[in-house]
C-alpha cells in the first residue's frame, strides 16, 4: 500500500516547491478571474474608475495565491488580469492595442503588484501551514510525554509510541520488543490508513542488527532504529520510507521520542527494581526479627524445660509429691506455649505466602465457641468466661480450625494481659449477610497511641505476660490475616468502663433442606 501525503503537505520527493500545477487549482484560479471580471465589468458600467477596476483583479491575484498551492497559479492570474483588463476596460476595447502612452506602465506596475501581492500572499499561507503543522507536532510530543508518564508498566510504553510515531510521521511504523524477533513486532498504521507490511529478509536483518549492536540501518523500504539507554536495549522500530526519507526535522523529532520513551523505560525498570528491593529487604527484617525474637524469647522456656527435666533426672527420688506435680505443671505450661508459638508461626507463613487453602464448611456458631473454649489456656479458669449468642442459631460459612485458632488466640490474649478474677465475654450477633463476634474484657484496655499497631507482626506494646516471658505478636497478625482470608476484619475498640473489645466478621451460612 502507497504511503499517502504527507501531513506538512510537502511536494513529492524532487519536485521544487511552487512549481506543480494542479486541473483542480487551474480551475480555481479561472473561476476567481471571472467573478474579478464580472465585477470589473459591474464597476466600469456604473461609472468607476480604471484604479477600482485594478484592485478588483489584484484582490482576484490575492485570493488565488490564498486558495491554491505554489505560485505558478499566481503567476498565470497576474498575466491573465493584465491581458484581461487591456481587452475589455482600455481603449480601444476588445482589443490588445492601446492608444495611451501611459498604459505599458500602467500595466506593468499592474502585473508588478499583483504578483508581489500574490507572493506575499503565499509567504504568509505558507507560514500559517507551517505554524499549525508545528503546533500539531507540539501536540502529539507532549501527549507522548503524559502517555509514557500515564503508562504503568514497560508492556504498555511500547504500544504507545508506535501509535504516536505513525500518527506524527503519517507513516506505517513497526515496534519490536527486546528478545522478539521481527515477525512478532506490532504494526502501525496512520489513522485512516490501513494494510500489510510484510518483514522482508533485509528488514529482519536490519531489525536484527538494531536489536544487538547496530545504532540504525536503513533498507529500501525502511529505516530502523533503537530503543536505547546506554548499553541497554529495550526494542526496535521501524518506520516505513518507500523511497520518501525522513527530513531532518522529522529524523530529529523521532530521535527525540525514542530518547525519552527509552528513558521512561529505565524509570520503569528502576522502580520495579526498587520495589523487589524493598521486598526483599521487608523479608529480611522479617526474617530478621523472627530469628532476633525467637532466639531472646523462646530461651527462657527451653531453658526452664531443660532446667526442671534434669533436676527430674537428678534428683527424682528426694523431690516429695507436690513438688514434683508443681515441675510437670512448668514442663507442660511451657511445652503449650511452645507448641502455640509454633503453630502461630505455620499458620502465618501461610496465609502470607497464600499458601493455605481454606476449606469452608457451614456450621454453628456455638459448637465452634465451645470447641475453642476446650483449648484455651490453662489459666483462663482465673477468669470468668461467659457466651452470650443470639437467640436464632447462626450459621457461618469458614473454615472452621482457622475460626476457633481465632477466638482461641483473642480470649488466650485476654487471659494473658487481664489480671485473675477479669471478666471475658464472647458474643456473637448477625449482621446482614454476615455474622459479627467479638472477645471482650474488663482489664487496663489498650492505649490508643498502640491501637494502630497491635495487629502489626512483632509487635507486642510494653504489657508482659503474667509469666515475665515476653510474646512474640504473632497472635494478633494471625487473626487478622485469617478474618481476611474470609472476606472480614478484625478490629478493636475500648470497652464500657474499661477494657478492650475485639471484633471479626464471618460470612453468614445457610443449610438447604433436602426433602
Amino acid at each position: 500500500m502507497d504511503r499517502k501525503t504527507n501531513r506538512n503537505d510537502s511536494p513529492p520527493h524532487g519536485t521544487p516547491w511552487g512549481l506543480t500545477l494542479s486541473v483542480r487549482d487551474l480551475a480555481k484560479t479561472l473561476l476567481i478571474l471571472l467573478l474579478a471580471t464580472l465585477i470589473g465589468w459591474l464597476f466600469y458600467g456604473l461609472g468607476f474608475t480604471e484604479a477600482n477596476i485594478i484592485t478588483a483583479y489584484l484582490l482576484a491575484v490575492l485570493i488565488t495565491s490564498m486558495v491554491t498551492s505554489g505560485w505558478v497559479c499566481s503567476l498565470i492570474a497576474s498575466i491573465i488580469s493584465v491581458f484581461i483588463f487591456n481587452y475589455l476596460f482600455t481603449n480601444p476595447r476588445f482589443t490588445f492595442r492601446v492608444y495611451d502612452k501611459g498604459y505599458p506602465v500602467t500595466f506593468a506596475i499592474m502585473f508588478l503588484a499583483a504578483m508581489l501581492t500574490g507572493t506575499l500572499a503565499g509567504k504568509l499561507r505558507d507560514h500559517a501551514g507551517e505554524a499549525a503543522r508545528s503546533a500539531f507536532r507540539s501536540q502529539v510530543l507532549f501527549e507522548t510525554s503524559q502517555l509514557l508518564q500515564k503508562a504503568p508498566t514497560q508492556a504498555d510504553i511500547l504500544p504507545g509510541i508506535g501509535g504516536q510515531l505513525a500518527r506524527l510521521l503519517n507513516r506505517p511504523v513497526r515496534v519490536c520488543p527486546a528478545g522478539s524477533s521481527p515477525e512478532d513486532g506490532r504494526l502501525f498504521w496512520p489513522e485512516g490508513q490501513a494494510g500489510t507490511w510484510p518483514v522482508t529478509e533485509e528488514d529482519r536483518t536490519a531489525l536484527g542488527a538494531v536489536l544487538i549492536w547496530c545504532p540504525r540501518k536503513e533498507t529500501s523500504d525502511a529505516i530502523c532504529l533503537p530503543i536505547r539507554s546506554g548499553d541497554r536495549v529495550y526494542g526496535a522500530v521501524a518506520i516505513r520510507t518507500a523511497g520518501d526519507a525522513l527530513k531532518g526535522f522529522e529524523s530529529s523529532m523521532v530521535l527525540s521520542v525514542l530518547g525519552e520513551c527509552a528513558l521512561a523505560m529505565d524509570n520503569k525498570r528502576i522502580a520495579r527494581e526498587k520495589e523487589q528491593s524493598a521486598l526483599l529487604a521487608q523479608s529480611e527484617q522479617l526474617r530478621a526479627n523472627l530469628l532476633r525474637s525467637i532466639s531472646h524469647d523462646l530461651r527462657t522456656p527451653l531453658t526452664s524445660i531443660s532446667g526442671n527435666a534434669s533436676n527430674l533426672m537428678s534428683n527424682g527420688a528426694s523431690i516429695d509429691e507436690e513438688a514434683k506435680q508443681q515441675i510437670y505443671t512448668d514442663i507442660y505450661d511451657d511445652a503449650m506455649w511452645l507448641i502455640s508459638l509454633v503453630e502461630n508461626l505455620l499458620a502465618v507463613t501461610r496465609l502470607e505466602d497464600g499458601k493455605m487453602q481454606l476449606h469452608t464448611s457451614t456450621e454453628l456458631v456455638d459448637e465452634i465457641v465451645a470447641e475453642a473454649l476446650r483449648h484455651v489456656d490453662r489459666r483462663a479458669s482465673e477468669h470468668t468466661i461467659t457466651v452470650e449468642a443470639s437467640e436464632d442459631l447462626l450459621l457461618v460459612k469458614g473454615d472452621s480450625k482457622l475460626i476457633i485458632q481465632v477466638i482461641m488466640n483473642l480470649v488466650d490474649n485476654a487471659v494473658k494481659y487481664t489480671p485473675p478474677g477479669s471478666h471475658i465475654r464472647i458474643r456473637a450477633q448477625a449482621a446482614g449477610d454476615r455474622v459479627e463476634l467479638s472477645v471482650a474484657d474488663d482489664g487496663p484496655g489498650i492505649p490508643d497511641e498502640q491501637k494502630p499497631k497491635i495487629f502489626d507482626m512483632f509487635y507486642t506494646g510494653s504489657n508482659r505476660l503474667g509469666d515475665s516471658r515476653r510474646s512474640l505478636g504473632l497472635g494478633l497478625g494471625l487473626c487478622r490475616s485469617i478474618a481476611a482470608a474470609h472476606g472480614g476484619t478484625l478490629t478493636v475498640a475500648d470497652n464500657t468502663p474499661h477494657g478492650a473489645v475485639f471484633s471479626f466478621t464471618l460470612p453468614r451460612g445457610e443449610v438447604t433442606m433436602h426433602e
